[in-house]
């Protein structure tokens, strides 16, 4: 079968309304493949489609057009068997069975590191941002954020305009912008980075898909750094994750005024620096761990917090 018609497959199957993309992957990881996956899924209607969803073949018919819409936009769409699937998703227990992407995709880019913190950011965690989203370029090291407002948008803004990459990973689908305020953003980090979404084209933003995006942005890049987070808010959820994933996570130390920081700060893979120097030493070290030689550091004026 042509990789198309297995996309359709999986696309048909992620399409069942009452469906676990999670699950989706593991039976078809544990199957001949998607298309086999799809006609056991008819067999059993009552498990993954409502009984008045139709025939099999409605089904691939929807994910027929929506994969021609999807390219007609320009829109990639990478099931987690193609080979332009970003390899360091497949090591994630969260690994999207399909992601869609705008922008120039790398199926390796060890070289990568996610900047995150709270959207209602202080003056000071904006500018600590901005100092570590520049010292990362100037390493040629892609910033990966989550597009969102205060933290993530200083992150993919200075990257871009220090004239380097920026991988920005969506809790919404691929054709929203969100928030509106960030949409020509978006459209230039699709133009000259990369945009990842794991959820279809339209979907909305809901609750549960932006600690869904945290997880894949985990996943995708080598490390975390969190500039400021509070007990409940996103960037806490992606340590979290990270650490699951076995993806060091660096924090500064007057984040320690927060339990959850202090809770974390022994753990294995935590890495707890006073400024922007020893952030960088730490990332050298990441760097040197995950095998990739890490480039020349390129001299700025220090940044103490």
């Amino acid at each position: 079968m042509k990789q198309s018609e297995e996309q359709a497959a999986l696309l048909a199957l992620l399409l069942g309304k009452r469906v676990r993309w999670r699950d989706v992957a593991e039976r078809v990881l544990d199957s001949a493949g998607a298309a086999h996956v799809l006609r056991d899924a008819f067999g059993d209607q009552d498990t993954l489609f409502d009984v008045d969803q139709g025939p099999m073949e409605v089904a691939l018919a929807e994910a027929r057009q929506l994969l021609s819409r999807c390219a007609s936009e320009k829109v990639g769409v990478h099931a987690f068997w193609d080979g332009s699937y970003p390899t360091q998703l497949r090591d994630v227990h969260e690994m999207p069975p399909l992601i869609f992407t705008r922008g120039t995709v790398l199926a390796e880019e060890q070289r990568s590191i996610a900047v995150v913190g709270s959207r209602k950011a202080s003056e000071h965690g904006l500018a600590v941002a901005g100092s570590i989203a520049r010292r990362l370029t100037q390493e040629n090291i892609t910033v990966v954020s989550g597009l969102a407002a205060g933290i993530d948008t200083v992150a993919h803004r200075t990257a871009l305009d220090h004239g380097g990459r920026t991988v920005a990973v969506l809790g919404t689908g691929i054709n929203r912008f969100y928030p509106s305020e960030n949409r020509r953003l978006q459209d230039e980090i699709a133009d000259k980075g990369l945009l990842i979404s794991q959820f279809l084209p339209d979907a909305a933003p809901t609750k549960k898909s932006f600690p869904m995006r945290n997880a894949v942005m985990s996943g995708y890049a080598a490390a975390t750094i969190v500039v400021e987070a509070g007990e409940h808010s996103g960037a806490r959820i992606q340590a979290r994750m990270a650490l699951k994933h076995g993806r060091p996570v660096i924090l500064p130390r007057e984040l320690l005024r927060n339990q959850w920081v202090r809770d974390y700060e022994r753990r294995p893979g935590v890495h707890l620096v006073s400024d922007i120097e020893e952030l960088m030493c730490a990332v050298r070290s990441i760097m040197a761990d995950a095998e990739v030689k890490p480039e020349e550091l390129v001299g700025e004026a220090e940044l103490v917090w």
